[in-house]
């Protein structure tokens, strides 16, 4: 770029373009045409434009959600004035119900939120000894498929057999918590387990030959190659499970004779006909389950960020 120009040369006044909504930014100050100069941005003004780039996505993810439940709020209304019956659940009565089991609770007096809590703490608990016992011995049996081969006679069976009807026996043989735990751990363990027998045979071996040339041990090919190849298979199971997990703790609620959870709360009330506070608690069962594999996409997402979206 020349630092300046004849008297002759023709002045261009100062402006300033974005071009294609990029950054980078072009400033014309007296000089010719064929001379543009083009500023890069500063790294402040990366992370600013990022920002506003981020915060212009979640507000209108945010508009578009709140969109949905609106109009599914409105149609449930339609619904209800068209059906003309007392028993449907309305819009409005469902409000009252929540407001009325947060402040007063139940008729036995257990608040909204202990119940939510004990049915969450029995769901983690399931859930996490699931995942813990999936993971090695999916993949215990997965580099050692001759143990699969072997036990498979007894593992596929009981694999089949749906968790809810262990229900009476755990109710028979076990006590208190350790009966919701059993049940939920049962219908948790398989999928996290499948998932990870399934994904061994992909992982790449001559990653495993490199590591056992630089004298790598056992533990270090299933540390830095087989672990990291199969997680996102693991991530898949676990959501997999974390959703059968729910499933379980209501119908076994249910049933477990005792008087907190999110199940024997929709019990309850269903003895006395009362749909609005049966669909609190379908509600929060729902939103809880939301906002738990919510939790389980974002780590996902962080672990993965070299992933990218396939869309059409």
């Amino acid at each position: 770029m020349r630092s300046g120009s004849s008297a002759g040369e023709q002045k261009y006044p100062c402006e300033t373009f974005r071009i294609r909504d990029r950054i980078r930014k072009t400033h014309i100050c007296g000089l010719r045409s064929e001379e543009v100069v083009f500023v890069e941005p500063t790294i402040d003004e990366q992370i600013l434009e990022e920002l506003h780039r981020k915060r212009k996505i979640f507000f209108e993810k945010v508009v578009y959600r709140l969109s949905v439940v609106i109009l599914f709020i409105v149609l449930w209304s339609l619904f209800v004035q068209l059906a003309h019956s007392s028993y449907i659940p309305t819009p409005i009565g469902v409000a009252k119900a929540i407001g009325h089991l947060v402040v007063k609770g139940d008729f036995e007096g257990y608040s909204l939120w202990k119940h939510a809590w004990a049915s969450f703490v029995r769901v983690l608990s399931g859930f996490t000894l699931a995942l813990i016992l999936g993971v090695l011995l999916g993949l215990f049996m997965g580099l050692f498929p001759i143990f699969y081969d072997t036990t498979k006679v007894i593992i596929e069976p009981i694999r089949f057999i749906p968790p809810l009807a262990w229900i009476p026996i755990a109710i028979v043989l076990m006590r208190g918590f350790s009966r919701y735990v059993f049940i939920i751990w049962l219908g948790a363990f398989f999928p996290i387990f499948i998932s990870v027998l399934a994904s061994i045979p992909s992982v790449d071996p001559i990653l495993k030959d490199v590591i056992k040339v630089y004298g790598g041990t056992r533990f270090d090919i299933i540390r830095k190659n087989i672990f990291p190849s199969i997680m996102p298979e693991i991530l898949s199971g676990a959501k997999i499970g974390l959703g059968v997990s729910w499933m379980c703790i209501v119908a076994a609620e249910m049933i477990g004779g005792e008087n907190v959870g999110l199940g024997r709360l929709i019990l309850k009330y269903a003895d006395l006909l009362k749909t609005n506070e049966i669909v609190v608690g379908m509600l929060l069962i729902g939103i809880i389950g939301y906002l738990s594999n919510e939790a389980m996409l974002r780590l996902e997402r962080h672990l993965f960020r070299w992933r990218t979206k396939m869309t059409l």
